[in-house]
């Protein structure tokens, strides 16, 4: 039943394109209280520590990803600080799944065209984790 709410919520949510990043790597997002939307952030925070949420990488920023039909979820703070008591609003990002790993590394090289994969790929170590290439860990 909490899974019917939490699709039903994220249909109903105001999403708007986050234009910082337009060109490059589309995304929506929505925020918790201008929106009105404590109770899908509470859902989705509710997942994260449950433990259905995924580590993975924005090129140098390691986050949580929660993914949920045909799209991978985030949040801008991290899940695990959130206090949706503190009268602050946060940020809820979504974008479409990429069935591939971008979906859970995005390194330099990658640009949101399905064609751009860079010249090294990201590959799991015998932990089954991720080693990012050294281009990465320079920084």
């Amino acid at each position: 039943m909490e899974n019917l709410k939490i699709i039903e919520l994220i249909n109903q949510a105001p999403w708007r394109e986050a234009v910082t990043y337009r060109d490059s790597w589309p995304h929506e997002y929505v925020r918790s209280d201008a929106d009105h939307q404590r109770e899908l952030f509470e859902l989705v925070c509710a997942r994260f520590r449950a433990g259905e949420g995924v580590d993975g990488w924005f090129f140098s920023l390691g986050n949580t990803y929660l993914f949920l039909g045909g799209y991978k979820y985030w949040f801008m703070t991290h899940w695990d600080v959130i206090d949706l008591n503190d009268g602050q609003n946060y940020i809820l990002n979504r974008a479409p799944l990429y069935r591939d790993r971008r979906d859970f590394v995005i390194q330099d090289g990658d640009t949101g065209k399905a064609n751009d994969y860079p010249v090294k790929p990201a590959i799991s170590d015998s932990s089954g984790g991720l080693q990012i290439p050294s281009i990465l860990s320079d920084r």
